[in-house]
């Protein structure tokens, strides 16, 4: 939804992994390894298709509640795998790994 609404208001594929990596690595104290794609930062990242699009069906919803406010809505952006730590967790459609994460405290 994030891509979606970014992209409507002329955002870009930076903007994007500014708001998401490289400022919460900051409010959090962990600028020096995360928020980044460089030598010696933590591999975590994302495989995204900017372009394609789909829309949000109930049987995709994966958590307890079956009630989402984007049921029958397009959304742009895909997200093809996932990568913690340098290890792929994620390839679209199926999680390869689980529990793989950790808690990220100050």
């Amino acid at each position: 939804m994030l891509w979606t609404a970014a992209r409507q208001r002329g955002a870009t594929l930076p903007d994007l992994a500014r708001w998401l990596s490289e400022n919460p690595a900051q409010l959090i104290g962990q600028s020096h390894k995360k928020g980044r794609i460089a030598v010696g930062y933590d591999a975590d990242l994302i495989v995204l298709d900017p372009e394609k699009s789909f829309v949000v069906q109930e049987e995709m919803i994966q958590h307890k509640h079956k009630v989402s406010p984007y049921i029958c809505q397009e959304l742009w952006g895909v997200v093809e795998q996932t990568f913690l730590k340098g290890k792929q967790v994620y390839e679209h459609p199926m999680f390869t790994q689980l529990n793989q994460g950790e808690i990220i405290t100050r």
